[in-house]
């Protein structure tokens, strides 16, 4: 059994506002969906099963923080993602549905709760993301570390993806995680530079280019991944600029999907992109040489993680072999 987990620790009632620093902005009404784009409500009795798992273990998902339109399908195959570090983040991206705020002391307990929820549910491939820790002063680099160590122990045939913040100003946090050794270092770029100080107005672009960049330099061996969102106004010629960009990087996998917007205080949707573009644009990644791409519509980074990997691992084998 495969399944992808993401811890939460959602606290607090419904009734808190859970984006007070976007009350203040006009609101954009959100636009109905197209028929591609909308999925059904989850009633399988394993997503039920899943949630109850969830609940039981005092986990919480980025499943629902960040209102993936997946999770029917996901949870009805147990699949899911660990999100560590808490639920808080100390970032306020216009696209992203995760509470901004001052976030809690780290649990000491994590990694080992995230290990035994590994290996009861049997997992061959875990994705484990957070929020971002600007309190930090590692940013949670060694967190993620006593993670990846914690399930290495218990689960040690289990393959880990990472997610990861961009560790802005954080001297030597990489170094502490690709020394962890995960299979898979995740950070996504999410838009074009352009759009950077509207939608990504916490993080700097060539920051986090650099950040997957230096994971190949300090490691050649992990995969390294990244994921953009369309629809949010970025014009072709700009993604296909990020696309060569990320393979000057090295980067092996790119995930694109379409944005799609949380609340009416939330960054608009310019368009909803077709399923023939999100073709066109998977096209144009592999013609750049991405050892992996993933793009349609309902693309999330963790999504098929587990079926992705194997694919991943089967392509650079093919690609060695071929240079052989």
């Amino acid at each position: 059994m495969s399944t992808r987990v993401l811890i939460d620790h959602r606290k607090g009632g419904a009734s808190k506002s859970r984006h007070p620093e976007k009350a203040h902005r006009p609101d954009n009404p959100i636009a109905r969906k197209p028929e591609w784009i909308r999925v059904k409500a989850p009633s399988h009795p394993i997503y039920h099963e899943t949630r109850k798992l969830m609940r039981d273990n005092r986990l919480v998902t980025v499943c629902e923080e960040a209102a993936c339109p997946n999770i029917g399908e996901c949870w009805s195959q147990r699949h899911a993602t660990m999100m560590i570090m808490g639920e808080i983040c100390t970032r306020a991206c216009s696209f992203c549905n995760v509470t901004t705020g001052l976030p809690h002391a780290l649990d000491d307990d994590e990694p080992q709760r995230v290990a035994e929820a590994v290996a009861k549910l049997g997992l061959r491939h875990v994705v484990i993301t957070s929020v971002d820790r600007d309190d930090l002063a590692d940013g949670g680099a060694m967190h993620f570390a006593r993670v990846i160590s914690a399930i290495r122990a218990t689960s040690p045939e289990t393959t880990i993806e990472i997610l990861t913040p961009d560790f802005l100003r954080k001297n030597k946090a990489l170094e502490v995680v690709v020394e962890a050794k995960p299979d898979v270092f995740n950070h996504n770029l999410e838009t074009v530079p352009r759009l950077y100080p509207t939608i990504r107005p916490g993080a700097r672009y060539y920051q986090s280019l650099r950040l997957l960049d230096r994971v190949k330099q300090l490691d050649p061996s992990i995969f390294t991944k990244s994921g953009l969102m369309l629809g949010l106004g970025e014009e072709k010629m700009e993604m296909a600029q990020v696309m060569d960009d990320l393979r000057i990087a090295d980067v092996d996998f790119i995930t694109m999907g379409q944005y799609l917007q949380p609340t009416v205080k939330h960054a608009a949707v310019a368009r909803f992109v077709t399923p023939v573009e999100f073709e066109e644009y998977g096209t144009m990644a592999r013609v750049k040489g991405f050892l992996q791409v993933s793009s349609s519509p309902l693309t999330r980074s963790s999504y098929h993680a587990d079926a992705d990997f194997a694919e991943l691992r089967e392509a650079r084998a093919a690609r060695l072999k071929g240079a052989l």
